[in-house]
């Protein structure tokens, strides 16, 4: 693996947004980091990314593994010393549904998913951030944050809290080399969203492909904004 590449980690790799994602970098000829629950999926996308000619580092993680996070840090210091790109896409739905019937432990799933893990991946991978001489990091959002919705109640707790965490880190490191965005991909052709909308007609959606496509802008060098919040819809219509 050459240090010339640069290193984008991915959460949630293995399937929709995620996926398309880690392929998008493959195409590009970055080193995708694949961190994913499924250990078969992943397998699965390496042999995608190999046929693309372009190489991937599988991790097999559930992020309710906080120590799994530390040792994460730790392994990719030893191993790189360095992080270039950091995309926080995985996510989970939970149950929806009324608050007043919500069992705590999807409530507490949905949270340590959506909000707390990010946090603890920010602190195992801030310092390898740090030392790339272009870090970038995407936090994947919901249009329920600023549009809330009945029955989606833990979910969107969530993401609101990721929000304002993100935005957080972006007013910390401003002045650093760091940039820091959110990106909201709005309703896209995913499992995640046939769960959540079974009634809808998928083909109306954008496919994940074209959402990646506008993602991974962020985390590439030319990209300066830090704390920006970006929609799908807009930057496609732009």
């Amino acid at each position: 693996m050459t240090q010339t590449k640069r290193l984008i980690l991915v959460t949630g790799a293995s399937r929709g947004i995620g996926r398309a994602i880690a392929l998008e970098l493959a195409r590009q000829g970055d080193l995708v980091i694949a961190l994913a629950r499924s250990k078969a999926a992943l397998e699965k996308l390496d042999d995608e990314i190999r046929a693309l000619g372009s190489e991937a580092l599988l991790v097999p993680m559930d992020l309710k593994d906080t120590k799994g996070i530390e040792t994460l840090g730790k392994v990719l210091a030893e191993k790189f010393g360095r992080l270039d790109g950091f995309i926080a896409n995985a996510g989970l739905l939970g149950t929806l549904g009324p608050l007043e019937t919500c069992g705590p432990r999807s409530l507490e799933e949905t949270i340590q998913v959506n909000l707390t893990a990010n946090a603890h991946l920010i602190r195992a991978l801030g310092p390898l951030l740090h030392q790339s001489a272009a870090p970038r990091a995407v936090f994947v959002t919901s249009g329920v944050v600023p549009r809330p919705r009945a029955f989606w109640g833990p979910y969107q707790a969530s993401k609101a809290g990721l929000e304002s965490l993100v935005k957080a880190w972006a007013d910390e490191t401003e002045k650093m080399a760091l940039r820091v965005n959110l990106f909201d991909p709005g309703a896209v052709r995913t499992g995640m969203r046939a769960e959540a909308m079974p009634g809808e007609d998928p083909m109306t959606l954008p496919a994940p492909d074209a959402v990646a496509k506008e993602l991974v802008k962020l985390v590439s060098v030319a990209e300066t904004r830090t704390g920006a919040r970006v929609v799908f819809r807009d930057t496609v219509a732009s």
